[in-house]
């Protein structure tokens, strides 16, 4: 079958010369669309753990110890050792304490074992203060920079109670770029009111700017206003079909060095309520590699 895109392992082992594995870590325990600041309760499909139900809990370098030991026990089915991300992945990992985050992202970068530093964050929340921090972070090792658009479209941006604009991405991007970040462009697929040609006028829009994107599908977690949105008939999520044929359409639309860091994601089984299919990471995987095989006979693209 015919290479689609250019995969996040792929990209990893260009650049490092070997296979790398991230460390799920989290320094922030909320979000400015949480505590007031911009909102509250966080965007409608938002789990109380931020999207980051994996994460290690650390809030200095003693804790960053434990949590690294721990967050590499998490993924040592799949290692023998070797380079790590660490990755701070839950709520905004930006929007703590610039002391704590200096002592957190220093000492991780310090470390040999660790190669780069990823960080998730809103566009909204890298302050002048921030991005001198992370300057400094991305002239010791390469710096991936996250951050969650999600759409370009205004209307879905307000209902789904985002909090921003979509200059403040376009501005944040601007920014980062010139201190040399790596950006990640997070999107997902299944928005409530969201049609196929509308996920993709955001992928050929991100894919102009962004390094790499994470393509996710909407998930209905408990305890969210997407759950009760569901509960009450006014949400229904995308098929496993209609994802595979929507993840392909942006797919075909990115540039071919936009590299492709997610294909689905990994709901937390414990608090999912729906799509059910999506609970089988593989066979969705599965489905959507026959899904390009399909289009590519389609267009006489595949050889034996």
């Amino acid at each position: 079958m015919l290479k689609h895109y250019r995969s996040a392992n792929d990209y990893f082992r260009e650049l490092f010369g070997c296979k790398v594995y991230k460390l799920a870590l989290s320094c922030s325990d909320t979000c400015p669309n949480r505590d007031g600041t911009v909102g509250t309760g966080g965007c409608i499909f938002c789990g109380a753990e931020g999207s980051g139900e994996f994460a290690e809990i650390c809030k200095n370098s003693s804790d960053l110890e434990s949590a690294i030991a721990h967050a590499k026990k998490r993924v040592s089915s799949k290692t023998n050792g070797g380079s790590y991300i660490a990755y701070f992945q839950s709520f905004t990992s930006t929007y703590a304490p610039i002391s704590r985050l200096e002592e957190l992202f220093t000492a991780a970068t310090e470390r040999n074992d660790i190669v780069a530093l990823s960080v998730a964050t809103r566009p909204d929340c890298l302050s002048d203060s921030i991005m001198n921090l992370l300057k400094r972070i991305s002239e010791r090792k390469p710096l991936f920079v996250e951050l969650g658009l999600q759409t370009i479209h205004e209307t879905t941006a307000k209902s789904i109670n985002r909090g921003y604009a979509l200059n403040v991405y376009d501005t944040a991007v601007d920014r980062l770029h010139k201190i040399n970040a790596n950006i990640i462009t997070h999107i997902i697929l299944g928005l409530p009111g969201e049609s196929s040609e509308m996920v993709e006028q955001t992928a050929k829009y991100v894919g102009k700017v962004t390094d790499g994107i994470k393509l996710q599908l909407m998930f209905v977690l408990k305890n969210t206003v997407l759950a009760d949105m569901y509960y009450n008939g006014k949400y229904k999520p995308l098929t496993l079909e209609e994802y595979s044929d929507m993840l392909c359409r942006c797919i075909e639309i990115l540039p071919p060095n936009v590299v492709i860091h997610r294909l689905t994601g990994d709901p937390p089984k414990r608090i999912m309520i729906a799509p059910e299919w999506a609970a089988d990471k593989k066979r969705v995987l599965n489905h959507i590699s026959s899904e390009f095989e399909r289009r590519d006979m389609l267009q006489g693209k595949y050889f034996h």
